[in-house]
């Protein structure tokens, strides 16, 4: 087993279709179904509400996003336990996080 790294420039962004304005760079897969990821969403764009089977840790790299009312700015962490329903995520402004989510993706409401 050695370290392993990925520099910036081998990070390459994927759009997700499922929330439009949002793309992913997944760095790792600490557990299975589980991910460590960038996540950039454009000003506007919104993730419905949602419960992830597992815990879920957001650091806000740049940006402002609203997350309930909860006005977060760049430099905010956030932990959301396993089963807790969050409220929509919202970009006040372009944003990118760093998301650590220990295992599968779960439910998210609002979407056909």
């Amino acid at each position: 087993m050695e370290q392993t790294f990925k520099d910036s420039d081998e990070q390459q962004f994927s759009n997700l279709d499922l929330f439009p304005g949002t793309s992913w760079s997944v760095l790792t897969e600490p557990v299975p179904n589980g991910s460590i990821h960038r996540l950039k969403m454009k000003k506007c764009t919104t993730i419905h509400p949602h419960t992830h089977p597992s815990d879920e840790f957001v650091y806000i790299i740049s940006g402002t996003a609203k997350t309930g009312n909860r006005v977060c700015e760049k430099g905010t962490f956030w932990k959301t336990p396993a089963g807790v329903r969050q409220d929509p995520h919202e970009a006040i402004t372009d944003i990118e996080l760093m998301t650590i989510r220990l295992g599968s993706m779960g439910e998210f409401e609002g979407l056909c």
